[in-house]
């Protein structure tokens, strides 16, 4: 018997091809380019400003009971990405473009954030036994986290338009990112001695 578990952390499911999608990996900076949603529109004709960064956090796998049984280390089935089409910015001038540009880097570095303590509770709570129901109780309480502290900074920062509150919330998160080394995607958690 196989198992399949697909969890979607976030504010919105994305369906697109994967060449528009890009993958946290800590180096490269989103661009107003990334944002390619025929919503996306800047200029002086524009009466409201508003962002759809389209950052997302997925955890999904497919195994057999015995492999769930025998799998520790889960951080490649974690992805943290960042969905070109379907994210849109819509400002009324190029400063303020920038300014919400600012909000969906720290917004994607945000969502790594949490892919990561995701991937840390899973190592940490998993066992030989697990049932694959507690992997849901682990998902909710991350996703409840996440979603509280972007709702605080979007409302504190206006969206990132108070630049130097959105730069403070920004170096904390990028600070966090870097407590969780063990837990990138492509890491391997070492083993606890006994």
């Amino acid at each position: 018997m196989k198992i399949a578990i697909v969890f979607f952390l976030f504010f919105q499911v994305v369906i697109s091809n994967a060449q528009n999608a890009i993958e946290w990996d800590g180096t490269y900076q989103l661009q107003l380019s990334d944002f390619q949603s025929n919503a996306t529109q800047i200029g002086s004709e524009v009466t409201v400003t508003s962002i759809n960064t389209a950052s997302s956090l997925d955890f999904a796998f497919m195994m057999s009971n015995v492999e769930f049984m025998f799998t520790k280390n889960f951080n490649s089935k974690v992805n943290c990405s960042f969905q070109r089409d379907a994210a849109y910015l819509i400002a009324p001038d190029a400063l303020t473009a920038n300014k919400l540009l600012d909000f969906a880097r720290y917004e994607f570095d945000l969502s790594e954030l949490y892919a990561r303590k995701l991937r840390k509770e899973i190592y940490e709570q998993k066992g030989t036994f697990s049932d694959v129901s507690f992997l849901k109780v682990i998902y909710d309480q991350i996703q409840k986290q996440y979603t509280e502290e972007h709702a605080t900074a979007a409302k504190s920062t206006n969206l990132g338009l108070e630049t130097a509150k959105l730069t403070a919330l920004h170096t904390e998160v990028s600070k966090q990112i870097q407590n969780y080394p063990d837990f990138c995607k492509t890491c391997k958690p070492p083993k606890k001695k006994k």
